[in-house]
């Protein structure tokens, strides 16, 4: 049974971002403030939930949530200050948009920096302990897969639609036989070190 908050204060958002290991498309985060008696049965950790109930929760969230968000943040910037660090301003992004400003953020993952000095909680597995990480990692991953999506019919050789961008075989292969695209990370190892690009 999830929790519903972690703190005393009344506007707690939480705050988890979707894409971090993959190869190409954008780091994309939410963070969401839900109301103290919010409750769903199915409502869990991204990651355990199929697509399908992933997309039944997302209006739910959106229609019930007292506030939400949403930021992607391109390769480029996951090229010039890393993941860990394009994660990070992609959560704090979405909670500086978030109206009204909560008072408290709860954070999925050991690694946060403070945000317009509001006080916050690394937690980690938070996606699987309270409701309001869990629903930012159903935001962020659906709104990630729908970008994915989008992008996929921009380069269809690389089925963004079904890898979203993450590592798999058929995705290193396309890579190997097209080069990359505009959305790859350069900083990333794109290809095992057997195979090298030559462009």
């Amino acid at each position: 049974m999830l929790l519903s908050n972690y703190s005393t204060f009344a506007l707690e958002t939480g705050t988890d971002e979707a894409g971090r290991g993959c190869l190409a498309g954008p780091v994309t985060a939410a963070a969401v403030i839900l109301p103290p008696d919010f409750k769903n049965e199915l409502l869990n950790d991204s990651k355990q939930l199929s697509e399908k109930k992933r997309f039944h929760l997302k209006p739910i969230i959106e229609t019930q949530a007292i506030a939400f968000s949403i930021t992607h943040l391109e390769p480029k910037v996951i090229d010039e200050i890393n993941i860990l660090n394009a994660s990070i301003k992609a959560m704090q992004a979405s909670i500086l948009k978030l109206n009204p400003t909560p008072h408290y953020i709860i954070v999925d993952g050991n690694r946060f920096k403070p945000i317009a000095n509001i006080p916050h909680t690394c937690i980690v597995k938070g996606d699987s302990k309270y409701l309001s990480i869990a629903a930012a990692s159903i935001l962020a991953k659906t709104y990630r897969d729908e970008y994915m999506d989008k992008i996929h019919e921009e380069f269809p050789m690389y089925n963004w639609k079904q890898n979203k961008g993450y590592p798999t075989l058929e995705h290193r292969e396309a890579i190997r036989k097209y080069g990359p695209t505009k959305y790859h990370r350069m900083s990333f190892r794109l290809l095992p070190e057997q195979f090298e690009l030559d462009f």
